[in-house]
């Protein structure tokens, strides 16, 4: 069933909530009729604010919505050919199991011979006939979550929205549930757009995978794709285990990273920055003599089909997957394919703010004034008599049309437990490791993200005060 025409297209869709906070940037997507796309990503990154905007339930701030080719921005949802599946299968408790089903088909007036006909069909789709009279309260948590399906297909939409359907699950029923799943959108041919956080059930299931992070789409492509080539450390990290390193290219296809020169595939000029990206099932432990670097392992853990082996090179942390056993304390060599390491380009990750200027021509940001002036931090600025202050053409600089641009690197801001110390706090929204450090996301109370580099590992969640000196602050003049 699946072809080359779009059956919905998203362009330029922005959400912003009437707080300020906006939940999905510049998102832009074509799904292909009868595709099994998947929206992908952590709590909070605007995945399911996407679905409910395809549903009609959330309109977006701009951007437009089209199914085959025309806008739908103005349809309510019970008029756009979409039907949609959630967590909370929100079944009633009080009708059977064929009156569930069958209740939108109803409110429709559809008659009773083809409600018969219809509700039979989803029920043998979802293997359920024969249930059609039993009380929905005596069904298992798998069960119910059929027939919410179930209720969904029997309308016929052209697209089916599930909005982490499985989540309520155990893990056992959750991996048969995406095999139904699969199998039902391989029968019916609709297109499916699915919402999780669970990586393992996106690449089990989909056509295409959207990775999504802070309201910004990060990848595109199919689960090979993600998986194998991810276009940054954030999708490398997320998908799946990766090691992740700093680096930089020494030549052609050589590259230098945890502390040793490895041969590899993507070419960059010599002497870039680099992110380098090896799975752990790629890493080859040899004897200490044989390997591109050495280290000791340090930890050892049987996972059934392997042992993941955890390995120390000076700073750098190394994970492998392994079917033979080793020890901790074991001296070892690592080598590493060619075409199993993914190199990447650095990303800039220097965090930028706006301080004010105040009436005084100090900064000021979230109400701490920082310690230096305009005259300080603006080449050839200066003072006139009249205590106002001007540039190096002689422009007054006016604190109310103009304010400071203010640069900081990832590894000059330093994060403490006391959330009164430093310019600003926040919550620790993700994390990666980085094999020497940790790349922190600290999302703040002014909605703004920084990107600190730490040594120490801190949680998810935490609360943590940010201090940024500001001989570390580089400062620009802009216009308002």
């Amino acid at each position: 069933m699946e072809n080359n025409t779009n059956i919905i297209e998203l362009k330029g869709i922005t959400k912003v909530y009437e707080d300020g906070y906006t939940a999905v940037d510049d998102f832009n997507l074509e799904v292909k009729r009868g595709e099994f796309v998947t929206l992908l990503g952590p709590s909070g990154c605007g995945k399911t604010t996407t679905l409910r905007m395809i549903a009609g339930f959330l309109m977006p701030s701009s951007g437009e919505i089209l199914l085959n080719g025309k806008s739908i921005q103005d349809l309510p949802p019970y008029k756009r050919p979409v039907n949609t599946v959630f967590q909370r299968y929100a079944l009633f408790p009080h009708m059977n199991i064929y009156n569930n089903i069958a209740f939108g088909l109803k409110q429709k007036k559809t008659p009773k011979d083809v409600i018969e006909r219809k509700v039979r069909r989803v029920l043998d789709l979802v293997d359920l006939e024969g249930f059609e009279q039993r009380s929905v309260s005596t069904l298992s948590g798998g069960q119910q979550q059929r027939i919410a399906i179930a209720r969904a297909l029997v309308n016929e939409p052209e697209i089916l929205l599930l909005d982490e359907p499985l989540g309520a699950l155990d893990l056992k029923m959750r991996k048969e549930m995406q095999i139904e799943l699969k199998n039902m959108h391989d029968k019916l041919g609709i297109t499916f757009i699915y919402v999780t956080h669970d990586q393992e059930e996106a690449l089990t299931m989909s056509d295409k995978i959207v990775v999504m992070n802070e309201g910004k789409i990060q990848q595109i492509g199919t689960p090979e794709d993600i998986y194998n080539e991810p276009k940054n450390a954030f999708v490398a990290d997320f998908i799946g285990e990766s090691n992740i390193f700093n680096g930089m290219m020494t030549g052609k296809l050589r590259a230098r990273f945890c502390g040793g020169e490895f041969t590899c595939v993507d070419d960059y000029e010599e002497g870039t920055h680099i992110t380098a990206v090896v799975r752990p099932e790629d890493v080859e432990l040899t004897k200490p003599e044989n390997g591109v670097i050495q280290g000791v392992v340090d930890s050892v853990i049987f996972k059934g089909i392997h042992y993941e082996i955890t390995v120390l090179s000076g700073k750098n942390e190394i994970v492998c997957q392994s079917v033979h056993v080793a020890k901790p304390g074991d001296k070892v060599g690592i080598r590493v394919e060619p075409d199993n390491i993914h190199i990447m380009l650095a990303e800039d990750h220097t965090n930028l703010f706006f301080a004010d200027i105040n009436k005084d021509y100090r900064l000021e940001y979230n109400d701490h004034v920082l310690d230096t002036s305009v005259t300080k931090i603006i080449k050839g600025s200066s003072r006139r008599e009249d205590g106002t202050v001007q540039d190096a053409s002689g422009e007054a600089i006016d604190p109310v049309r103009m304010r400071i641009q203010v640069a900081i690197k990832p590894d000059d801001i330093e994060m403490t437990d006391d959330q009164n110390a430093g310019l600003i706090n926040g919550t620790i929204s993700n994390l990666i490791y980085k094999g020497d450090h940790y790349s922190y996301i600290i999302h703040t109370e002014l909605e703004q993200d920084f990107v600190v580099n730490d040594e120490y590992l801190w949680n998810m969640g935490d609360r943590v005060g940010l201090m940024m000196p500001v001989d570390k602050m580089t400062f620009t003049l802009k216009k308002k």
